[in-house]
């Protein structure tokens, strides 16, 4: 796994310095008024712009106890490219360092940190999108549904009287509801006390039941919230494809838009040029103000999943 991620970090760097990309990155910028580097972020600016650009905000996944900002590149890159957006790719402080809510609130200070520097960079700060994958999925869910959540705010950083909420959220298969996910079918053993989101809130999801719910995205859910794109595998090994469904019945239910796209047997990662063409259009439409039609969709991934899911485990006995 730490030669993975050391290719991602060697490969996402060698394609920002790509000659063919009319893109300037500006990294490790200070959000939070610290020296922490997680606490930091890159920026993506086209080196030509007409007007206020809209920002797309990009959280990596990683189980919440790895990842890097820089695994944004290949997705940020040619968005920017395009001279229509700035991009933003945001490091956040990781289970090793720091339990919930220290994450939603890093990410919280980033959305700020974007409105309160709108005129140094020529960002529309009225115009923020939030793109994330599996925990950073968990992540970006979160912002589109807790931008009226105060107590969830957190204190960091200079820009306090900027808000947090988001426009729209592109949510790549991130987790929505810990309460419901722990008797979901997954590869995951969700009865020990080390599994990702157990290390995230600080104990077992059967243990810690006031704090998963307050740390599950559809807990916050309400009619103001930011329009949503989901894309989920149907046999994602890891994060069950009933988390997006939920979501996206409880985000239509309370009135917001919603729109679900079901990678057919599609594990925990896809690739998809149907997909790639219909964030566009969802990034258009809600941060560009360009008409178009989206609905939910069913669509066949590039790449066939490498695991399939297996039942939940079963709760251990007391004689284990």
């Amino acid at each position: 796994m730490k030669l993975f991620f050391l290719f991602l970090l060697s490969a996402s760097a060698c394609l920002a310095q790509r000659s063919d990309f009319a893109v300037n990155v500006e990294r490790d910028v200070a959000y939070a008024g610290t020296d922490n580097p997680r606490q930091k972020l890159d920026l993506y600016l086209p080196k030509e712009k007409s007007g206020k650009l809209p920002v797309i905000v990009f959280i990596h996944g990683g189980g919440w106890k790895a990842g890097d900002k820089s695994s944004a590149a290949p997705k940020l890159l040619s968005l920017v490219n395009t001279g229509k957006f700035a991009g933003v790719s945001v490091a956040y402080r990781l289970t090793n360092e720091a339990q919930w809510p220290a994450q939603i609130h890093d990410c919280k200070a980033a959305i700020r940190w974007v409105r309160g520097n709108a005129e140094k960079y020529g960002f529309d700060a009225e115009k923020i999108a939030a793109w994330g994958t599996s925990a950073g999925g968990h992540l970006v869910s979160f912002l589109g549904t807790s931008g009226d959540v105060k107590e969830l705010e957190g204190d960091l950083g200079d820009h306090d009287s900027q808000s947090s909420a988001v426009n729209c959220v592109v949510n790549f298969f991130g987790p929505e509801n810990f309460l419901t996910m722990v008797s979901q079918e997954s590869t995951v053993d969700r009865t020990t006390s080390d599994y990702p989101e157990a290390l995230l809130l600080g104990g077992r999801v059967q243990d810690k039941a006031d704090t998963a719910k307050q740390a599950s995205p559809i807990t916050h859910i309400s009619k103001g919230d930011a329009a949503f794109l989901t894309a989920h595998g149907t046999m994602d090994p890891l994060i069950p494809f009933a988390q997006a469904v939920e979501l996206h019945d409880k985000l239509k239910a309370a009135g917001v838009s919603s729109v679900l796209v079901t990678m057919k047997e599609g594990g925990h990662g896809f690739a998809s040029p149907e997909l790639d063409a219909m964030i566009h259009k969802f990034l258009d439409l809600h941060l560009r103000g360009q008409a178009t039609e989206l609905a939910d969709a069913t669509l066949t991934p590039s790449a066939a999943p490498r695991m399939r899911p297996r039942p939940g485990p079963r709760p251990r006995s007391s004689n284990n």
